[in-house]
Order: C-alpha cells, then structure tokens, then sequence
C-alpha cells in the first residue's frame, strides 16, 4: 500500500497565504500525494506548479457551508475545471437534506457532475451535522447523483471523520464508491485506522506528519 497516494494534502483556512500554498505544493512533489487540496483561487496557481507530476490539483465547491444553489456550484465547478482542476470537492445543501428536500439534494449533486465532465467528484456530506439515517440518505443520493465519492467532513464545522462514519459510508455506497476521510487524521494511526474502515483517501494537512509517523497538532 502507498499511504502517501490515499493523501490528498490540504490548505483551506482563509487565512492561507501564497507562501503557505508554496510550502504545501513543494511538500506534495516531495512525497507525491495524491493531490493538493486548496480553495478555487489557488487552482491555477496549484495547477502551474504540479505540471509533470501526477499529484492531482483538488478544490472545494460551495464550501464550507454549501448552501449555493445548483447553478452557483455548477459555475464554479466550471470556472475551477478551466483554472487548472482536476478533483472537485463539493459539499452538499445540508439543510435541504435535513428538510428532507432529496430531489433538491439530488439537483444540487447532479450540476456539479454534470458541470464536471469527466474529473472526480467527491461529495461532503458534513457528518457532524445528521444522523445516522442522514448520513445514509446523502450517500445514496451522491451515488444516484453519479458522484464517484462520498466524504465525511469540510473540517470548518463541529467535527471531522470517525472512523465509525466511515465504516457506515463504504457499507452504503458498496465497493464501487471512493470514500475520503477529512478532519481527523493527525498520524500514521489514525489514518491506517481509516483506511481499515473503508476510506479510500484521507483529506488531512498533516498529510507530512503522517507519512513521518508523528503526531500533528492541526484541526484538520
């Protein structure tokens, strides 16, 4: 198994400087995760200094709260494909889905793949905030979508990725879905713990402790 390939390296704050995005692309060449995750006005930036490596360039749409409408993410999926993206993060109308509003859920999921074309969409579904009955419903609702993954966390709300919500996420969406675990991989650990419950990739900044086996202290 090549941990560092199941790691998408992260830097969402929006405090986050053109020199704090420097430092984490440098560190994805060095380790050659498997993308760098970064806010949709780094992507062409992100996208110039990941050329001739296979580290992919990963945004987020609709984030943190996801509550846009269907034709702002679909935009924005758009404007982030032209600057430079390859993965699209997208978190879902958690209101909508708590109203139990599923063919507005459904409407929002499917602009963004649609928008997408042929690049990876994942789909935060903000675990913290539903049941376990919720979780499961925005996980069929990614799938009918046609989303190729489902993800547990934006990491800017009252928690990150358990490795019980994981394991409820794979069973549900069976083996044919990604499942990506954000906000509370810290070590080596916790990310093999992850990854033993079903995630097929781990959304972390810590992405360089893990792989040195120490202990970050980081939110996310």
């Amino acid at each position: 198994m090549k941990l560092n390939k199941f790691i998408d390296h992260t830097v969402l704050k929006p405090e986050t400087t053109k020199e704090q995005v420097a430092k984490v692309l440098e560190e994805a060449k060095e380790y050659d995760f498997a993308s760098v995750c970064i806010n949709p006005t780094w992507v062409s930036f992100v996208a110039e200094g990941l050329k001739g490596t296979d580290v992919k360039v990963c945004t987020v749409i609709g984030f943190p709260l996801g509550a846009n409408t269907p034709a702002v993410k679909a935009f924005e999926t758009k404007d982030a494909i032209e600057n430079g993206a390859d993965e699209i993060d997208m978190v879902i109308n958690i209101g909508a889905l708590k109203d139990k509003n599923y063919d507005l859920v459904l409407e929002d999921i499917k602009a963004v793949v649609d928008a997408s074309g042929d690049k990876l969409v994942k789909v935060i579904i903000e675990t913290c905030l539903l049941t376990d009955e919720e979780k499961v419903k925005a996980c069929e609702l990614s799938k009918q979508a046609g989303a190729d993954f489902v993800k547990t966390s934006t990491g800017f709300s009252t928690g990150g990725a358990t490795v019980e919500d994981v394991a409820l996420m794979r069973k549900t969406v069976g083996a044919e879905m990604g499942v990506k675990a954000s906000g509370g991989a810290r070590s080596y650990e916790d990310a093999i713990a992850f990854i033993d419950a079903g995630a097929s990739r781990i959304g972390a900044s810590s992405g360089v402790a893990i792989m040195n086996g120490a202990q970050a202290d980081g939110d996310y």
